[in-house]
């Protein structure tokens, strides 16, 4: 699974900023779950088989389900078994007794049922129950996550076609444990089950499920039935299915079928987005030396998804925002990272499975380091270490340095999902590759793979694989790392030791938990432009290196790969800054140089405009137009180049947004051309220059292209129509702002919104804007609400003041 958007804060759903930092600051008031160890699930049974006859009845939200599910005991003989099955309505129980069904007493109390058997049991023999059932998702009732937001495992998306804005599509979800509301299960992650499901659906739709399409039946009433099998074992929650009327677009990879479902009017664009997924797959096998395990790979874009994306075995589904058109796709595929990360996800998580909640870095941490992978290969380090710095960053800005990669002991097992196991887990992977090198690194994940495959697995195996691929030991490494928390804090300093007649480098670890890290890395030295690498390891409060030189260095590297996971502070010199912008190899080093030239004021600055790497281009702008060299002819004649030629059309777009803050009319002409600009960002950019020297124009321009404004030129087309706009506009300006995707700037459009309200004489009119705000509200989780909700309040309440009591007595109707 991977939280969007891009965790760089770690954030839930595609909410961002305040949000994902409540998400990881707070914990529940209750605090006796500090006490509880999260053991790995007994098993008493294994799985062994689960075949399924699943009928969606769409009017009523249900599925009506026979089951015929085979176990075995574990190790113990027994005559009872106790299975996970979630607010059914049971109707039927049984065994089956060679081609006989012999009914069984059961207890259930809406979550569990405990059956018992007819005679004792032993490990050998393996029995099939039988069950008859009807699901009723929408009655359970279960709070889901900041990753997960609801935990009702079967969706109904429109079951009435009563929404015109919305298909009518099913799906399932089923992390953490929320198959079970669906199918009666082990529903543990420690469990794996080959697996059969047919399914009836309506005709016109297609359905997707794990495995293979073994048949297709059309059905007298108008329905058809889809048979799909999965011969190979998964664990349940990684079951899978999905229907809807949608085109399935068709790729390969060596024979086996890879495929994109996506709504009809994005087939043109399915390709633009999944196009890579092939490569994907020969890069990850190739890499990891275990060729792709699944008999296919199926990914899904379904309505209303409770996640970012999931990787249920041979069939990802993602959420909407992995839909993008054609001038999205030509600023950058924003969702390639996800599909590398969900893809990954079939060794690390599907092949191998993490045995338990608090394992779950055995899954994530490595899907979360894919997304490196996949960049460093496809788009270059400067890619793969920007996204490496942002991931830091989102857990750095978290407020999770007190939680265990490994944790033991969490208030609810959707708490695991968080910047710990995400991006703090991939940071670490990264300093374990730096720590035993590429080759060794590759071979000791191909060793925990196929040790572990079609098993579960915890991150001891882990270190095991590592240690008999190095011959390390690695116990200081998972020690501090896995089973530990915090990150260290780096106090920087250079001087000349009188006493030794030597250069040195001073290391104090400033970290307040008084826990101190043991850290191996390289430093290099530069003289003349050449650097000298030295071996350190840092690991007491105060650490002090010496330089075997009298001469001082241009520039000392502390850290030269830049692998670290942790907070620096480091005492440099104007000129050392200088030497790490001509000589630094990372995107870290140039960087941390530009930061520091805008902060001095250094005209260094200006050499950012030609770094090879588009988002230190981007950088470079924006400071730049925050400092005194903004007004330089020199500065502006070479902005106004980048804005016409950069290869990079968010580097024009920048170029754009700074020639915009000047306010020269000379840029009109040019501004109204390039809102026309097949990219979004660059037409957003220029509308907003268009917005300052012409706000009349600008206003025109805003409602003519709002039908196809996403992106910059979406969020800029609003914020234009919110101030400027008229009456008679009321509805294509609520319209808008319900078709704007969820996210940050949404929360500040809902003031704007509520502020145009107030202009608004028709009170029906006024009740829809209010009600698009609400529906915007109600997708936030419940959980985080209390985030929003003043503000919400607040923007209402002034506008109910205009309007008067009708109002404010339908606002609160709207809150209950």
């Amino acid at each position: 699974m991977r939280i969007t958007s891009h965790l760089l804060l770690a954030c839930i759903c595609t909410l961002s900023s305040i949000l994902s930092l409540a998400q990881f600051s707070r914990e529940p008031k209750d605090t006796t779950w500090k006490t509880i160890y999260r053991a790995t699930e007994t098993k008493y049974f294994d799985l062994v088989h689960t075949k399924l006859d699943v009928v969606f009845n769409f009017p009523k939200a249900q599925l009506i389900a026979k089951e015929w599910l085979t176990v075995q005991p574990v190790c113990y003989s027994t005559d009872s078994i106790t299975l996970d099955a979630k607010g059914m309505d049971i109707r039927s129980v049984a065994i089956m007794e060679k081609t006989i069904l012999k009914k069984l007493p059961f207890q259930y109390n809406q979550r569990q049922l405990t059956i018992r058997l007819p005679r004792t049991f032993n490990r050998s023999e393996k029995l099939t129950l039988y069950f008859e059932y009807i699901s009723k998702p929408n009655e359970w009732k279960e709070e889901g996550s900041a990753a997960i937001t609801a935990a009702k495992g079967l969706y109904f998306i429109d079951p009435t076609d009563s929404d015109p804005n919305k298909p009518t599509q099913v799906w399932t979800q089923g992390e953490t444990e929320s198959n079970s509301v669906w199918m009666i299960t082990i529903d543990k992650p420690n469990q794996k089950s080959t697996q059969e499901i047919n399914m009836t659906v309506p005709d016109n739709m297609v359905t997707l499920s794990n495995g293979l399409l073994t048949s297709q039946k059309k059905n007298p009433n108008g329905t058809r039935t889809d048979a799909w099998k999965m011969t190979m074992p998964h664990a349940p929650y990684l079951f899978f299915m999905g229907a809807g009327e949608f085109s399935v677009v068709k790729d390969n990879y060596k024979g086996k079928e890879v495929s994109y479902y996506v709504e009809k009017n994005y087939q043109p664009f399915a390709r633009g987005i999944f196009g890579n997924t092939p490569e994907m797959l020969s890069f990850f096998s190739s890499k990891l030396g275990v060729e792709y395990p699944w008999p296919k790979y199926a990914q899904m874009v379904g309505r209303d998804f409770v996640s970012g994306a999931m990787e249920n075995t041979t069939a990802t589904l993602h959420q909407e925002s992995a839909y993008q058109n054609g001038r999205e796709l030509i600023d950058g595929n924003e969702w390639e990272e996800t599909i590398a990360h969900e893809l990954f996800h079939h060794w690390f998580g599907d092949l191998v499975t993490a045995e338990s909640w608090s394992n779950l870095t055995v899954n994530e941490s490595f899907a979360n380091y894919s997304e490196y992978l996949w960049d460093e290969y496809k788009y270059g380090k400067d890619r793969a270490d920007a996204h490496h710095f942002d991931d830091m960053q989102g857990y750095l800005m978290s407020g999770s340095d007190k939680k265990d990669l490994v944790r033991f002991h969490y208030a609810s097992r959707e708490d695991m999902f968080d910047a710990v196991s995400y991006n703090k887990g991939g940071r670490i992977l990264h300093m374990l590759r730096n720590l035993v090198g590429d080759d060794a690194f590759f071979r000791s994940m191909n060793k925990y793979l196929t040790t572990n495959a079609y098993q579960a697995a915890e991150a001891t195996q882990l270190r095991l694989a590592f240690e008999s691929v190095t011959g390390m030991d690695l116990n200081w490494f998972f020690n501090q790392w896995y089973y530990g928390n915090g990150h260290p804090k780096l106090k920087i300093q250079y001087g000349f030791d009188s006493i030794k007649n030597q250069y040195a480098v001073f290391v104090e670890q400033t970290q307040k938990s008084g826990k101190l890290f043991r850290l191996p890395i390289a430093m290099d030295v530069y003289y003349n432009g050449k650097a000298t690498r030295m071996p350190i390891v840092i690991e007491h409060a105060m650490d002090t290196f010496f330089i075997s030189s009298t001469n001082r260095p241009e520039w000392i590297s502390v850290d030269a790969d830049r692998i670290l996971l942790a907070e620096r502070n480091d005492f440099k010199s104007d000129d050392q800054y200088r030497a790490q912008w001509k000589y630094g190899k990372h995107y870290a080093d140039r960087k941390e140089a530009l930061d520091y030239f805008a902060k001095q004021g250094l005209p260094e600055l200006k050499e950012g405009l030609n770094d090879p790497f588009h988002r230190l281009r981007i950088l470079t702008i924006q400071k730049l137009g925050a400092s005194s060299y903004k007004d330089e002819p020199t500065i502006i004649g070479a902005i106004e180049r980048i804005a016409q030629k950069d290869a990079s059309r968010k580097v024009q777009a920048a170029a754009f947004q700074f020639l915009a803050k000047t306010g020269k009319p000379d840029y009109e002409s040019i501004f109204e051309k390039m809102v026309y600009d097949s990219s979004y960002s660059v037409a957003g950019a220029c509308l907003k220059g268009l917005s300052n020297l012409n706000q009349e124009k600008a206003y025109a321009l805003a409602k003519k292209l709002s039908s196809d404004a996403r992106g910059s030129l979406g969020d800029e087309s609003m914020k234009i129509m919110f101030t400027n706009g008229k009456p008679e506009d009321a509805l294509l300006i609520i319209n808008a702002f319900s078709n704007a995707p969820l996210s940050q700037e949404k929360i500040g459009m809902t003031d704007k919104l509520a502020v145009f309200l107030s202009k608004i004489n028709d009170l029906s009119i006024v009740k829809q804007g209010v009600d698009a705000i609400m529906n915007f509200r109600n997708q936030i989780p419940e959980s985080f609400r209390e985030f929003v909700d003043p503000g919400i309040r607040k923007s209402l309440k002034k506008m109910a003041n205009t309007h008067g009591a009708e109002i404010e007595k339908y606002i609160e109707s709207q809150f209950k």
